[in-house]
């Protein structure tokens, strides 16, 4: 990609009514474009990062036996009247609008309701469970403090995940797979080693839930952690701390952190309420258990600006970023500098190397700057004074480490560093 091309453009400025650090830089680096407070729209460069980070998640969920779907947003007010969940004393952060012909309806925030009214009209036996339906979707909330940029918004792409069992025992056994998925994913996108999984409550739905939690001093919860075992519990069950076995004795440390995903053993509320039930080997009617999974895409994405950006800006981790490599050609008006950039642009490409090549006429100082603001892994200096000694210079982002490379080694050494 050329960046001259691109039509988005780096500021040197974020706006003023940002006061979130993931923000400030996104929106400096043309990843996102604030629409409103708690609204974001995603420029190329984040969609590209937001698509890596859904791809990583899509490829989990599938690898526990999901079934992606795409539901409808537009809920229709019946389903969850059943369920109770449609007042606004029990639920309060709903947006609710009327159709034109006078039909009450609500955007939705989430779907345990509306996709048991979907099983039903699919499920009937004991041979068609256990099932484990997911989408990516944006969600709608109406958050009374929209802050904290991405981290808290009131539309969002939002993973959900649902499991429909046959019966408790069987919705544990998934629901315990679920927390390793999540494990990984956030290994996966560069959080695992500062996201913990952490005992919170489970609401009305059971005793208790899990949440993963990155340590940020960003995030808006607070968590106690036993960091020699990883074990963490949020703030609201400090008092109920040895109640639990796991946490009798543990020195536990207070860190401020942010909510990335959550998972929750749902029993059977939901699925009785709409009527979704099963026939047993013995044709008897039985009840559905359920569990939910959910990951906001935008929160991982600004936890991760958060917790790895510097005092230059971005620092993405490769798995990621919108491109591995960022050819910063210098002194484009020379004949050589230009030709030669050129070529390397094209032979990555051919190579299918993602890369994004500066190829515009600014000063060093300015591509730099822009370079280390955007926070791709790897930037790639071609200069006159670089083809003069036969080499080509590779920046790492993350810790600042400079290689030499010979120019007629490049393209095999940047396919080594690729695979």
């Amino acid at each position: 990609m050329l960046q001259s091309k691109l039509f988005t453009k780096t500021k040197k400025e974020a706006p003023k009514d940002e006061v979130s650090k993931n923000a400030k830089l996104l929106i400096r680096g043309g990843f996102v474009h604030k629409e409103m407070a708690g609204v974001y729209s995603y420029l190329p460069l984040g969609l590209r990062v937001l698509k890596k980070i859904e791809n990583v998640i899509r490829e989990e969920m599938d690898a526990v036996g999901g079934q992606e779907l795409h539901m409808s947003v537009l809920q229709e007010k019946s389903l969850w009247e059943k369920s109770g969940r449609w007042n606004d004393e029990v639920v309060d952060n709903w947006f609710k609008t009327d159709l034109k012909n006078g039909t009450e309806v609500g955007l939705g925030s989430t779907h345990e309701e509306p996709l048991s009214n979907i099983l039903k009209d699919h499920i009937s036996s004991y041979k068609e469970l256990p099932v484990y339906p997911y989408q990516i979707q944006v969600k709608f909330r109406n958050e009374a403090r929209a802050k904290s940029g991405l981290m808290r918004g009131r539309e969002f792409l939002m993973k959900d995940m649902y499991s429909f069992c046959k019966s408790e025992e069987e919705q544990h056994e998934f629901y315990e797979k679920s927390k390793k998925a999540y494990t990984k994913i956030f290994e996966r996108v560069g959080l695992g080693d500062k996201t913990y999984m952490t005992f919170a409550s489970g609401g009305t739905y059971s005793k208790y839930s899990h949440e993963f939690q990155t340590l940020t001093e960003a995030g808006e919860d607070t968590i106690y952690l036993d960091e020699s075992s990883g074990l963490a519990l949020n703030k609201e069950l400090l008092d109920e701390k040895e109640n639990l076995e796991e946490f009798k004795g543990k020195d536990l440390v207070e860190h401020k952190s942010a909510e990335v995903g959550n998972i929750f053993n749902l029993g059977t509320k939901f699925s009785e309420a709409e009527g979704f039930f099963y026939l047993d080997e013995n044709g008897e009617k039985q009840k559905v258990w359920m569990g939910s999974y959910g990951i906001g895409l935008g929160r991982v994405m600004a936890t991760i600006a958060e917790v790895f950006a510097d005092e230059n800006g971005l620092v993405w981790p490769e798995a990621v970023a919108p491109y591995k490599f960022h050819i910063v050609a210098l002194d484009v008006k020379n004949e050589e500098v230009r030709k030669t950039a050129d070529e390397i642009h094209r032979m990555m490409e051919r190579s299918n190397i993602e890369v994004l090549y500066d190829d515009r006429d600014l000063s060093a100082g300015e591509k730099f700057a822009e370079s280390d603001l955007l926070g791709i892994p790897y930037r790639i200096v071609i200069s006159e004074n670089n083809l003069k000694e036969g080499v080509l210079e590779i920046k790492s982002r993350k810790d600042g480490e400079i290689k030499k490379i010979e120019k007629e080694k490049i393209l095999k050494s940047l396919l080594e560093s690729d695979s």
